[in-house]
């Protein structure tokens, strides 16, 4: 096993795109009471109950979060993405992630099939091993068990 790979094994990114640092306070009839704090803490439990380690970053601009999954190919296992509102927008972040060679969960924490017809299409979701909308913040936990899955080999 390479040096990179060696670090990266066990290690996921968890990334969260733009606006999600208001969670808890915007829209709280669509995105609930839970801060990004209690969602990074959720995912941190959620990584450990499953052997892996998580990083939380969040950022609200597409350059940064296109960085971060440029650092994956070296750093982390996998991806867990929340990307917000670039779902609809970035070729940048899909391309990212389809260069990076490592199994990508995204995750939303509304439906967006039930919300305004703009957010129906996710250019991450064409690049996604797997798409979680819906689930609110459990939502990270059914994708961080799916990616700890990807991980280890198993499909089911």
């Amino acid at each position: 096993m390479d040096l990179p790979l060696a670090r990266a094994v066990g290690r996921v990114l968890v990334l969260n795109g733009p606006n999600l640092n208001l969670l808890g306070t915007r829209e709280p009839a669509f995105y609930g009471s839970d801060t990004l704090a209690d969602v990074e803490k959720l995912c941190q439990d959620t990584a450990a109950a499953n052997g892996l380690e998580a990083e939380c970053r969040q950022s609200n601009h597409e350059g940064g979060l296109v960085d971060a999954i440029h650092e994956a190919r070296t750093e982390f296992a996998g991806i867990v993405i929340n990307p917000g509102a670039y779902s609809h927008t970035s070729l940048a972040i899909r391309d990212a992630l389809a260069a990076v060679d490592r199994p990508v969960v995204e995750v939303h924490l509304t439906n967006i099939h039930r919300r305004e017809e703009f957010r129906h299409h996710s250019y991450v979701s064409g690049v996604a091993d797997a798409v979680i909308c819906g689930a609110g913040t459990d939502g990270y936990v059914f994708a961080l068990t799916r990616l700890a899955r990807l991980i280890g080999g198993g499909a089911r």
